[in-house]
């Protein structure tokens, strides 16, 4: 698959300024009151977005990824790109108006044999400032896989007979994902990648049953579905995520928290039951 080692410590560094625009924006996109002049927990993941040129794109819509300095992860020969993990520690406020200073750094690249084929994660700390102060610390998981082989059945497969079983969790709530929604999330975060919004594409190219949830965009619904829970913005300390199977547009997906010895436990399931996402929390104190 290749040698990544040159590639391990790679840094980048973004500047962004949180702005009411945004805020509002960001607000209007999930359907939820306007917030306070502090971004609620998830907004961060809309600051510092890649800002490639048009032509700097590459057949997914991602930034193209080369042997040049400034491209942060190397030209993996793999065409799909998920983002498969996180974990996030919450430091402090955000409020609107701050200069914003993102560092990242490349942890590890391994590349390993899955049962569909190869595969490479990709490891990524990102530091995130507000003023001189940490505001977010994150661990980020990308993984990196070929296209399906023609004629492969599509993912996530239909939804079938099973049902969502409510009763196991404290607290759920329903949401539908429509295309506008991925829409607003993408152009939120400056996300170009064609799964979320190029149907054809996402379809007849990555082998999916419909447009894709993005992953960081249930991350956030779950966030939300915390804060809703316990009556505050920055109702989490720590938030560990996974992503477990694909979510597509016009699907129901149910949120779900329980209470589990002074940890919260969150997921995101389809209407027949499948998990989307798995993730833990630690409250604030």
């Amino acid at each position: 698959m290749g040698d990544y080692s040159s590639w391990i410590g790679r840094k980048e560094v973004r500047r962004d300024v949180l702005t009411e625009g945004l805020l509002a924006r960001w607000c209007a996109t999930l359907d939820r009151d306007a917030a306070a002049a502090i971004a609620p927990q998830g907004l961060h993941w809309c600051l510092c977005p890649p800002d490639a040129p048009t032509a700097g794109l590459g057949p997914d819509g991602h930034p193209k990824r080369d042997e040049s300095p400034g491209s942060l992860l190397p030209p993996l020969p793999l065409e799909r790109r998920m983002w498969a993990a996180g974990a996030v520690e919450f430091h402090g406020p955000i409020a609107t108006g701050s200069a914003i200073e993102r560092r990242t750094r490349v942890l590890s690249i391994t590349a390993k044999q899955g049962g569909t084929g190869p595969l490479v994660f990709a490891e990524l700390a990102h530091e995130t400032f507000a003023g001189e102060a940490l505001a977010v610390r994150e661990t980020q998981t990308l993984v990196y896989r070929d296209a399906p082989p023609a004629g492969s059945p599509p993912a996530p497969p239909p939804l079938g007979e099973g049902r969502f079983d409510a009763t196991a969790w404290d607290v759920t709530r329903e949401v539908l994902p429509a295309p506008a929604l991925l829409f607003r999330y993408s152009a939120l975060t400056f996300n170009t990648h064609r799964i979320h919004y190029d149907h054809p594409y996402a379809t007849g190219v990555e082998g999916y049953r419909g447009l894709v949830v993005h992953g960081p965009l249930i991350a956030t619904l779950l966030l939300d579905l915390a804060r809703r829970s316990l009556g505050s913005e920055a109702a989490l300390a720590q938030f560990s995520f996974r992503a477990v199977s694909p979510a597509v547009a016009g699907d129901p997906l149910h949120l779900a928290l329980k209470a589990e010895e002074g940890s919260l436990v969150l997921a995101a399931h389809a209407a027949d039951g499948r998990q989307v996402m798995a993730a833990t929390a630690i409250p604030s104190r």
